[in-house]
């Protein structure tokens, strides 16, 4: 079976809806997994924009989720280090804070959103509040696999 990534909130390329994006509540989207390599010890997780006028922006970094985690609830807490998570930390995203920041394009056309889960051999072990940056060069040589899941959002001219 493949490493995959979905949610019960919206489908690959469909529409984020709103109540997870800077127009309703944003709160984090459920998601969840299967297929994971065999020998993965941790997740991690980024969100993030290729398509902002300023360049990719990051919407969210998630890291050291224990290997046996299938799945992230709804509204994930908003704190360095979510309590029903198990140990995991969470980092800066481009809002200049620490949890999800859902999709805010500006008015105009749709933007991608991609959730990124990355199975991982060994945890970070990172301090809270790390980048996206930061992530991704301590998860040099230790992704196992990676799941991902592409949503669509667009703000309306107001």
């Amino acid at each position: 079976m493949a490493f995959s990534l979905s949610s019960a909130a919206f489908k690959e390329g469909a529409a984020i809806p709103g109540k997870y994006t800077c127009d309703g509540a944003d709160v984090s989207p459920p998601l969840s997994w299967s297929g994971t390599p065999a020998d993965a010890a941790a997740f991690a997780l980024i969100a993030d924009d290729p398509d902002a006028p300023a360049g990719t922006w990051v919407h969210w970094v998630l890291y050291d989720l224990p290997a046996a985690t299938t799945q992230l609830p709804e509204n994930v807490e908003k704190s360095d280090a979510p309590a029903s998570l198990g140990g995991a930390r969470q980092g800066r995203t481009d809002f200049r804070r620490v949890g999800y920041g859902g999709p805010c394009p500006p008015p105009g056309p749709a933007h991608r959103y991609f959730f990124k889960l990355y199975a991982l051999d060994a945890p970070l072990k990172l301090k809270a509040g790390a980048t996206k940056r930061e992530g991704e060069r301590a998860m040099q040589g230790h992704d196992l696999g990676t799941a991902e899941l592409m949503g669509m959002y667009a703000r309306q001219q107001r």
